[in-house]
């Protein structure tokens, strides 16, 4: 049985197009940078005629799976995240996918997602000798902090250090990640840097309608912050600087795009703030581009996503010199860079973003030449690549179950 598997797979790894299940507990609509990423990537996959199969959870009881040429979705079952209520963790599943891929072996495994379902694909895939990439996208050890549950951050670590070496290969946004990664244990680790659709999201897309109806005028500032409104997300920084900024030019607006726990709290901390709520489709990109600077303070990214967004849409972008920021942005040239932690700098950087306009809208000018190079199609090209390679010399020899408890922390 096992000569035969071995031989099937190595038929078919030299065999174009490569048959790739995706599993991931986060997907569109849904939004979150994992989630869009991860679409990209298979619209991608698709887009170069390969067979894709796409396991991800059933986010609503009327969600039907998808199903074309050349692709199949499949649903599993979730349950509500703690604190986020409208995201989803999977159950484990292992023994479901031990049967569905022992009827048509995949070419690999490509895991989106370190929870539960992402372990069950990781031990049934290595069961059946399947090839396993995988991707690092959240940071939920640098969380625990942020939600009083810093003695956990070693545990997770060590959890998601086994996790990764059980992968062929493990995909990084940044080298920075890559390095802090590699200095924790962590290895087989590639940069796959993330593209950014600059037709979707473009200077073009300014609407002086959405602006009337924040209430600016054509010559007030209007900051913009994307993202989760949640602990982990450092909005403190963003209040603080957002106040120098008024004190600098009183009319200055800030606009929040997003969700989540701290969003009452934000209220009280700053009431004059407009809390846009999360927007999806065309509503997202005509937000970013009517705003006229981006700032983000976040320092949990793997990467940020809402970074090379706000490029796109001719936004000079403030950030603290760290994931997609460190990587995209030259400060002064197309945004602007603060130390990571220090917020001081992170405020002055702010008041130097509001004291000179004219300098503020040439950086947003260049920020949108910096995203122009950015194409998708580039980075699918590089994890296509990577699945090839993956396929062609991946595990082969299946090993039996095992618990995740084996990993020391």
């Amino acid at each position: 049985m096992m000569s035969t598997a071995k031989i099937t797979r190595e038929t078919r790894a030299t065999d174009r197009p490569l048959r790739i299940a995706f599993v991931t507990e986060t997907y569109p609509p849904e939004v979150n940078g994992v989630a869009m990423t991860i679409a990209r990537v298979v619209e991608g996959m698709r887009a170069r005629q390969h067979q894709v199969q796409l396991i991800r959870l059933r986010q609503h009881a009327t969600d039907t799976p998808a199903c074309a040429a050349a692709y199949e979705e499949v649903l599993m079952r979730g349950c509500p995240i703690p604190r986020y209520p409208d995201l989803k963790m999977g159950l484990p599943q292992t023994r479901a996918l031990f049967g569905l891929w022992s009827d048509h072996l995949p070419d690999l495994v490509h895991i989106a997602t370190e929870g539960p379902l992402g372990w069950s694909a990781l031990q049934a895939a290595r069961r059946l000798g399947v090839p396993v990439s995988s991707d690092f996208r959240t940071n939920f050890h640098a969380y625990a902090q942020h939600y009083g549950i810093s003695l956990l951050k070693r545990p997770v670590l060590a959890y998601l250090r086994y996790f990764h070496s059980r992968t062929a290969c493990t995909m990084v946004p940044t080298e920075s990640l890559r390095r802090e990664l590699a200095a924790q244990g962590f290895r087989d680790l590639s940069v796959v840097a993330r593209g950014v659709d600059t037709v979707r999201f473009s200077p073009a897309k300014r609407s002086t309608e959405l602006r009337r109806q924040w209430g600016v005028r054509d010559d007030d500032m209007v900051v913009m912050c994307v993202g989760r409104l949640a602990p982990e997300k450092n909005l403190g920084d963003l209040v603080s600087a957002y106040g120098a900024m008024c004190r600098i030019r009183p009319r200055t607006r800030l606009v929040i795009v997003g969700d989540g726990p701290e969003r009452s709290a934000l209220k009280v901390a700053c009431p004059e703030a407009i809390l846009a709520g999360s927007r999806t489709g065309e509503e997202l990109p005509v937000h970013y581009a009517s705003a006229d600077a981006f700032v983000f303070p976040s320092l949990t990214e793997t990467f940020g996503n809402v970074t090379p967004e706000a490029m796109a849409s001719g936004l000079p972008v403030l950030a603290y010199d760290y994931a997609a920021a460190a990587q995209l942005i030259v400060s002064g040239d197309n945004g602007l860079l603060a130390p990571c932690g220090d917020a001081r700098e992170f405020i002055r950087q702010a008041e130097r973003l509001l004291a000179d306009p004219q300098h503020a809208r040439h950086m947003g000018a260049a920020a949108r030449a910096s995203a122009e190079r950015l194409a998708w199609d580039a980075v699918t090209g590089q994890v296509e690549a990577l699945f090839r390679t993956v396929a062609a010399g991946g595990q082969l020899v299946p090993e039996p179950l095992r618990s995740p408890s084996v990993a020391k922390a």
